[in-house]
C-alpha cells in the first residue's frame, strides 16, 4: 500500500508521549466552592439573627406600650327628658303674602309708606289721582237730581189726570200713559242711585289699602306712572306674624304623624339653622296635604311659628324637628362613644377604681347627630370613652384627659328618626338617623 499523496500524517511518533491530566486546578475549585458556602452561610445566620433581635426589639417595645396608660376622654352618661323626633328641611314661607295691585286705572301718588316697615290691615299705602272718579261721581248724583224731578213732575201730573179721569174730563189712556211714565222715573232714579254706588266705589279704589297686617316689601312702581286696573303689581306684603314653614316627609312616616296630629290636636315643632345647632324658633305642626307627590315620595306639611322676635324670615332654609314624643327618662350618651363590632354595639366603660378599659355592649333606641338615646348596656353616670377608643384594649389602663371645646355643639338637641331626606337635602344630616332598633 503506497502513501505517497498523504502530506500529513496521523500516526504517533515513536517516543512522543502525551503529558498526564492536572490535578491542582480541581482542587481550588472546590477550595473556592466551600468559602462561598461557608459565606452564605454565616449571611443567613446574620438575617436570622438580626430578624430574631428586630422581634424581641418590637415586642419589648410592644409589651411597653401595652403597659402605658393610654390617654382618653370620657364623659358621664346621662339620665334627662328627652324629645324624640323627626327631622326634614324646610322652608320658611309667609303666613299670608298679597301681591298689591290697584282696581282702577290711573296716576299713581307719593306713596304713604316706607319700604320694609309694619302696616295694619286697613291703613293706607298708595293713593291714585281720584280726580276723574270724584267727577264720575258728582256726574252721577247730578243725574239722579234730574230724574228725580222729573218723577216729582210725573207724579204730580198724574195725581190730577186722575181727578180728571174720575170727573170724566180725559180717558182712561191718559191717566195709564202718565202712570207709566212715572213708572220710567222711578227705575231711571234707582239706575241712578246705582251708578252713584259704582262711581262712589271706584272713588274709594282710588285710596289702596294694606289688605293684611304684615310687612311691606319694596315698591314695584314708582309715583307719577299710570297704572292699569288689574295688572300693574304695585307692592308685596308678607305677614310675618306668624310665619310658616313648609317641609316634607316620606310617605312612611305621614301615618304616624297624622295619627299623632288627630289625636293631640298639635305636635310641637322646632326650627334649626343650617347648621342643625342653634334653635331659632318653636311652634306647631298646623296640618298635611291632601296629597303625596308621587314622584318624589313625600308628603307635605305646614308648621306654624308666631316668629315674634322675627328670627324666621321667608325663603330661609331651616332644619325641622317634628316632636312625636318626649322620654323623661331618657339614658343619653354621645354618639362618638358608640363602637361597632362582630357582637354588635358597644362602649368603651372606663372602671374608676382601677382606671381601666372595657367593653360594654348598649342597646341603641334612637340615636341623631351628637346624642344617642340608650334601652338598655349603662347605668346613668358610667364613664364612656369619647375620643382614644381606637387604642383601647380590654383591661387597658388609661389616663383621662381634658376634652377638647367643640364649636357649635348640639347639648341640647334630642334623639331623631331620620326623615331620609338629604341637605342640600340639610337639611343634610337628616338622612343619617339610626332607625328604632326592634
Amino acid at each position: 500500500m503506497s502513501y505517497e499523496g498523504t502530506s500529513v500524517s496521523y500516526l504517533p511518533e515513536k517516543g512522543l508521549q502525551q503529558p498526564p491530566p492536572a490535578r491542582k486546578g480541581s482542587w481550588v475549585r472546590i477550595v473556592v466552592y466551600l468559602v462561598l458556602l461557608a459565606a452564605v452561610i454565616l449571611a443567613v445566620w446574620k438575617i436570622y439573627q438580626n430578624q430574631k433581635l428586630s422581634a424581641a426589639s418590637n415586642a419589648s417595645q410592644a409589651a411597653a406600650l401595652m403597659g402605658r396608660p393610654v390617654p382618653v376622654q370620657v364623659t358621664a352618661a346621662e339620665q334627662k327628658p328627652m324629645p324624640v323626633y323627626l327631622t326634614a328641611l324646610g322652608t320658611v314661607t309667609p303666613y299670608m303674602s298679597v301681591t298689591v295691585k290697584a282696581r282702577v286705572s290711573g296716576q299713581l301718588q307719593p306713596v304713604r309708606f316706607t319700604e320694609g316697615q309694619q302696616v295694619r290691615q286697613g291703613e293706607t299705602i298708595m293713593v291714585i289721582d281720584p280726580s276723574p272718579y270724584q267727577a264720575a261721581l258728582d256726574q252721577a248724583k247730578g243725574t239722579l237730581t234730574h230724574d228725580e224731578a222729573l218723577l216729582k213732575n210725573a207724579q204730580a201730573e198724574y195725581a190730577r189726570y186722575k181727578a180728571l179721569y174720575a170727573a170724566g174730563v180725559v180717558s182712561k189712556e191718559t191717566v195709564d200713559a202718565d202712570e207709566a211714565a212715572q213708572g220710567q222715573y222711578q227705575g231711571a232714579i234707582a239706575s241712578d242711585k246705582a251708578a252713584i254706588e259704582t262711581a262712589q266705589l271706584q272713588l274709594n279704589w282710588c285710596s289702596i289699602q294694606s289688605p293684611i297686617d304684615g310687612k311691606i316689601g319694596l315698591r314695584l312702581v314708582d309715583p307719577g306712572n299710570l297704572v292699569a286696573a288689574g295688572t300693574t303689581n304695585l307692592v308685596v306684603i308678607n305677614q310675618l306674624e306668624p310665619i310658616a314653614v313648609d317641609f316634607t316627609l316620606p310617605e312612611a312616616q305621614l301615618p304616624a304623624v297624622l295619627k299623632k296630629l288627630q289625636a293631640e290636636n298639635r305636635l310641637p315643632v322646632e326650627a334649626y339653622d343650617q347648621a342643625d345647632t342653634a334653635k331659632l324658633a318653636t311652634g306647631y305642626l298646623l296640618t298635611a296635604d291632601n296629597q303625596i307627590d308621587t314622584t318624589t315620595g313625600t308628603g307635605k306639611l305646614k308648621a306654624v311659628f308666631d316668629n315674634k322676635d322675627q328670627a324666621l324670615f321667608p325663603n330661609q332654609f331651616v332644619n325641622i324637628h317634628l316632636v312625636m314624643e318626649q322620654r323623661p327618662d331618657a339614658l343619653v350618651v354621645p354618639s362618638a362613644a358608640i363602637q361597632s363590632g362582630n357582637q354588635g354595639s358597644y362602649v368603651w366603660v372606663i372602671d374608676p377604681t382601677t382606671s381601666k378599659s372595657k367593653i360594654q355592649n348598649v342597646k341603641i333606641a334612637l340615636a341623631e347627630g351628637q346624642l344617642t338615646i340608650l334601652d338598655s348596656g349603662l347605668a346613668a353616670g358610667q364613664q364612656v370613652v369619647v375620643d382614644g377608643a381606637d387604642r383601647l384594649r380590654d383591661g387597658q389602663a388609661v389616663t383621662i384627659s381634658a376634652p377638647r371645646q367643640h364649636s357649635g355643639q348640639a347639648g341640647s338637641h334630642g334623639a331623631s328618626q331620620s326623615s331620609g331626606q338629604s341637605a342640600d337635602g340639610g337639611q343634610g344630616k337628616s338622612g343619617q338617623s339610626q332607625r328604632e332598633k326592634q
